[in-house]
């Protein structure tokens, strides 16, 4: 059973000195590889340097999280991979539940760990928590935070299968992840996975979170929270996300009241002063458009590999659920 652990390095150079000691001392002898995604530091340097054993894999240029994976993972062989973000500390034994949970699982194609809060390790953190889901509108949560309210830990959610795993450390079997098409790289950055993930379902597989194995994450290291570009990407990809993988029959609706949807928000951020998000919900919208007269189906998932057309998730809106149901946990949700 082969392993990689790759990391995608851009300008991250403080994230490695950190970091990669804990990685080097929790993986198997020859499994790393950084994948260099054009920086402009001295990351390449310091690696050549400080850990010679380690492989790299010099990219020219910044192609994005989707990009950058795909460019790197070309050159690699092996059963499975490991995409780390290179702000990740793992626990020490968190490789092998993920790798027992697949061998015993021959259907489930991808897996995270938890994933916990670096500053406060006691919580989940944001981004993919204890394994994700998305509402009726595409709105995606998490076992452990659904928008900004993110629970504690104790051990609350078990093992088990989930809609979407994060990219922030996602296990992955390397023949279907090529087989299903690999990360879209026209995504860029954000909700990459959460398509990738949409289509290992489609193509009759599952994706499932694993509860023994746990690992910490700062968040927010190369786009912050509230960063216009990191908006744009958000609001543009959750619409392609949409329209490339539900059903012919629900694709328009959907489209439409996610659209309207999208429109509340930026009220909101009009009454708040923030014009420049309002600006990158209105580009990310006509990127949209542009995607679905020029882009479409240039990497979804090919029409002899749809296993099933709909895959069920949370059927209802978390919007509705959180702000005005008051529901704040994931266990308050009614499925």
């Amino acid at each position: 059973m082969s392993v990689a652990i790759v990391i995608l390095n851009f300008n991250g150079k403080h994230f490695l000195e950190k970091f990669l000691p804990s990685v080097i001392s929790t993986c198997p002898s020859g499994s790393i590889y950084v994948a260099d995604n054009g920086s402009t530091d001295d990351s390449l340097d310091y690696l050549k340097k400080q850990f010679p054993e380690i492989h790299r894999i010099e990219g020219k240029g910044n192609l994005g999280y989707a990009g950058g994976y795909n460019r790197a993972l070309k050159s690699i062989q092996a059963e499975f991979y490991v995409l780390m973000n290179s702000d990740i500390e793992p626990s020490e034994n968190w490789l092998n539940p993920l790798l027992d949970y697949m061998s015993k699982n021959t259907q489930v194609a991808a897996v995270q760990p938890y994933i916990l809060d670096y500053q406060n390790q006691n919580s989940f953190e944001y981004a993919g928590a204890a394994g994700g889901f998305w509402d009726n509108l595409g709105f995606p949560f998490c076992r452990g935070r659904i928008f900004e309210s993110i629970e504690n830990n104790h051990e609350q959610y078990p093992t088990g299968l989930v809609q979407w795993a994060t990219g922030a450390c996602l296990l992955v079997r390397s023949e279907i992840y090529w087989k299903v098409g690999g990360l879209d790289d026209y995504f860029f950055a954000h909700m990459e996975e959460i398509d990738l993930c949409w289509r290992i379902q489609r193509a009759g597989y599952h994706v499932a979170a694993v509860a023994e194995s746990s690992v910490k994450h700062v968040g927010g290291g190369t786009l912050a929270q509230g960063n216009p570009f990191k908006t744009y990407l958000n609001f543009r990809n959750n619409l392609i996300l949409l329209y490339k993988n539900l059903p012919q029959n629900k694709k328009s609706i959907t489209i439409l009241f996610r659209m309207l949807a999208d429109g509340l928000a930026g009220i909101k951020y009009l009454l708040s002063g923030d014009f420049a998000l309002i600006g990158a919900i209105l580009k990310a919208h006509f990127a949209f458009y542009s995607y679905v007269l020029f882009e479409k189906n240039k990497q979804n998932l090919a029409p002899e590999l749809i296993k099933k057309e709909h895959i069920a998730s949370y059927p209802k809106s978390i919007i509705w659920a959180y702000f005005v149901q008051k529901r704040k946990k994931f266990s308050d949700l009614k499925f």
